[in-house]
């Protein structure tokens, strides 16, 4: 199994930053990719973006390339997301997601860990 924690979340103003991080452990977590995903209130779940842990391979969804990154330590056993230039559209619940996929999957199914999830609120 695969433990995630989420930490980061809170409220920021439009056109600010915020870093969102998730602490990963168990059994063979390293062979897994790491995901982050949001969900906006009466949305669906989407896919944000994605890491290999080895590799450091990333991929993003189109409406947040540019402005996101994410990243992974390996001596802390973490994956961060930093949010710049945030929009009042990214308010949303962010979930850290582990999966043994390649990072360029995105649907939420395809997933099989998931985090608590950290809310996010970006206002005007």
């Amino acid at each position: 199994q695969v433990q995630l924690v989420e930490s980061g979340g809170g409220l920021v103003q439009a056109g600010g930053s915020l870093r969102l991080s998730c602490a990963a452990s168990g059994r063979a977590f390293r062979t897994y990719a790491m995901g982050w995903f949001r969900q906006a209130p009466g949305k669906e779940r989407e896919f944000v973006a994605a890491i290999s842990w080895s590799g450091g391979l990333t991929y993003y969804a189109d409406s947040v390339k540019a402005r996101f990154t994410i990243s992974s330590d390996n001596a802390k056993n973490t994956v961060t997301l930093q949010m710049n230039s945030l929009k009042v559209e990214d308010t949303a619940v962010y979930y850290c997601a582990a999966g043994r996929v390649v990072v360029t999957t995105t649907r939420p199914y395809e997933y099989e860990y998931w985090g608590q999830g950290t809310p996010v609120t970006v206002s005007s």
